[in-house]
């Protein structure tokens, strides 16, 4: 059975002649899936009703958030030259396992994209590319914490892989999680990847002004913080 998606006006965040910035719901495809052509994905859904539309970038499938998407192939073009010339900043808010001893760290070990059997991005790989991930943590919840991270690269499941070789994984990740981990497993407070694409900074393309736009948290990643705060209280 294929799942429904909608996107409605209030996951619209941004909106102009040249692009659009959606709070992309958990669970859709930013881009087709290659095995499985007819599952929703974004352009499926909005291009009916905004017309031709060029992916940017993207973020997993299971990933909620901010998502820049062009209106035009120049703007097309003009993203992708801020996005390789790291004009592009993203931040984004995760729940992990665990309680690190640390409240501010960067990782800064490379990753080697589609490493293994599993498809997974390799830490540490002798032949992985450079990448860096700066943590902070913003509230404790006991065998939890809400964590801010900003890549300043832009890898293929960068910010869970070096998560994990934290050994705090993302809550949900049974990708680069720990399946075994009790605590992973007896408290469902999440039904996926507790990830969340939290703010885009860019310079418009038309106006050619710095612009930050905010995703709010979905409803799954909202009550699930607010479960761990009356828990932790």
């Amino acid at each position: 059975m294929i799942p429904e998606f909608f996107i409605n006006l209030n996951q619209i965040l941004y909106q102009d002649q040249e692009l659009l910035v959606i709070n992309k719901p958990a669970g859709l495809l930013t881009i087709p899936d290659g095995y499985h052509p007819n599952l929703p994905h974004i352009r499926s859904l909005l291009e009916p009703q905004m017309g031709r539309l060029w992916i940017v970038h993207r973020l997993d499938r299971e990933t909620s958030g901010a998502l820049l998407i062009a209106r035009s192939l120049r703007t097309h073009k003009t993203l992708n030259t801020q996005f390789e010339q790291r004009l592009v900043h993203k931040t984004y808010q995760a729940i992990i396992l665990g309680n690190p001893p640390w409240v501010e760290i960067q990782i800064d070990l490379p990753l080697r994209v589609n490493g293994d059997r599993h498809h997974r991005t390799v830490v540490g790989h002798p032949i992985g590319k450079s990448a860096h991930t700066q943590l902070c943590i913003l509230e404790r919840y006991g065998a939890f914490c809400l964590v801010q991270a900003t890549p300043s690269t832009g890898y293929t499941h960068q910010i869970r892989a070096h998560l994990s070789s934290s050994g705090h994984p993302i809550v949900g990740d049974q990708l680069y999680g720990s399946r075994s981990d009790s605590v992973f497993s007896s408290l469902p407070i999440i039904n996926r990847v507790a990830l969340h694409s939290f703010q885009i900074g860019f310079n418009n393309p038309s106006s050619g002004e710095p612009q930050l736009i905010t995703a709010p948290y979905p409803g799954d990643f909202e009550s699930a913080l607010t479960l761990l705060r009356q828990s932790s209280n």
